[in-house]
């Protein structure tokens, strides 16, 4: 069927549309993902559905899979110092080994105890595979028939490089993720700066795919959402006007409540926080701890929250989501937009929104109904 790229909505059922398709495959398949929390729901929802970790599928985390079957395997061929060493692996959340040239393999790529850096480890089996006239491809290439990647959002810099070497491989891929929630990325880089921040659908169109379509883009599959009703869907969308509007499935089990109880978007004004708490109990969601929220009820930041399902959220929004409300036209940072995004879109029944008592309302749309106590 040759490599695919799918772009979902949020609650569209990117995991359990994985673990199907893994299951129609005989041969060994890897499943991968960035982040580590992620990788424990995939481990859930497997074992949920099988009892078990099926013997042909391998679940490691990106950087696992780098450091298990990218550099490990050819370390001696980038330094011959390296040969028999221990490679370990260290997480940077900026830009390491700023100032040294990368000729000094020891020093560019690794600490003094030869853990390789997070944001170099890509790059490293770039270089080495092309030293090695590609043997790190061909060795995964034997390993694999299949790599199923979640999140392909998070993907950036020479990450980005390595899903185009393994795509012109004989390996299948099949990647999945939702632009809209790009809250995290797999490391700080200022390679392919322009496909960063939900932008991985232009990559593909401008880098991987210039020359032939060999990896194809499905916007259609994973549209509908699973979780979020059509009111929550309408909203979500405005946020990313240029990628296709979110649908709520037809499923009867994800719609069975009553659609006359407390369902939809809603502003909620500041006096009225404390009423709504009690009588809702949403789950709070907010920027960061800086917030305090209401501590007799469940808060999370809004980055913590993506992968997440809720019956109800109360949104603590920044200054910029506030301007948003009143016009969809102020311009939101990427992240901001983001992140505003992943907790919208957290809630199966009602999303709901906190704004300040003096808001001049007569300028908000028809999106959102008000909250009365």
């Amino acid at each position: 069927m040759g490599s695919k790229l799918l772009i979902a909505a949020a609650g569209a059922g990117k995991t359990t549309f994985l673990i199907k398709e893994a299951n129609k495959i005989n041969s060994r398949i890897l499943i991968t993902t960035y982040t580590r929390s992620n990788e424990e729901e995939i481990k859930k929802a497997i074992i949920n559905e099988y009892g078990c970790i099926p013997s042909h599928i391998d679940l490691l985390t990106w950087y696992e899979f780098l450091l298990r079957h990218g550099v490990r395997p050819f370390q001696g061929s980038m330094n011959d110092s390296l040969y028999e060493k221990s490679i370990g692996f260290i997480l940077t959340n900026e830009q390491s080994t700023i100032g040294i040239e990368e000729k000094n393999t020891l020093r560019y790529y690794f600490t003094t105890k030869l853990k390789i850096y997070s944001d170099k480890i890509s790059k490293f089996i770039i270089n080495c595979n092309e030293k090695i006239n590609g043997s790190i491809i061909s060795r995964i290439e034997s390993i694999y028939s299949h790599i199923f990647i979640d999140e392909i959002q998070d993907m950036v810099g020479y990450d980005l490089d390595i899903l185009n070497l393994l795509i012109k491989s004989n390996i299948e891929l099949l990647l999945v993720g939702d632009p809209r929630q790009t809250t995290y990325s797999t490391h700080p880089t200022p390679k392919y700066k322009k496909y960063q921040d939900g932008k991985i659908e232009s990559y593909f169109k401008e880098v991987v795919n210039k020359k032939n379509e060999i990896c194809k883009i499905d916007k259609k599959t994973l549209n509908q959402s699973h979780r979020n009703n059509q009111i929550i869907c309408n909203l979500s969308s405005k946020l990313y006007p240029f990628l296709p509007k979110a649908e709520e499935c037809i499923c009867n089990n994800c719609r069975n409540y009553d659609k006359n109880e407390h369902i939809g978007m809603f502003l909620l004004f500041k006096r009225d926080v404390s009423n709504y708490l009690e009588k809702y109990e949403p789950i709070q969601l907010r920027w960061n701890v800086k917030t305090k929220g209401d501590p007799k009820f469940p808060i999370h930041n809004f980055g913590d929250a993506k992968g997440k399902s809720f019956d109800r959220v109360l949104i603590y929004p920044t200054k910029d989501m506030k301007l948003w409300i009143i016009n969809n036209d102020h311009i939101l940072e990427d992240q901001t937009r983001a992140k505003f995004y992943v907790a919208i879109t957290r809630a199966r029944k009602s999303s709901t929104i906190i704004i300040d008592d003096d808001m001049d309302i007569t300028k908000i749309g028809d999106d959102y109904c008000f909250y009365t106590p």
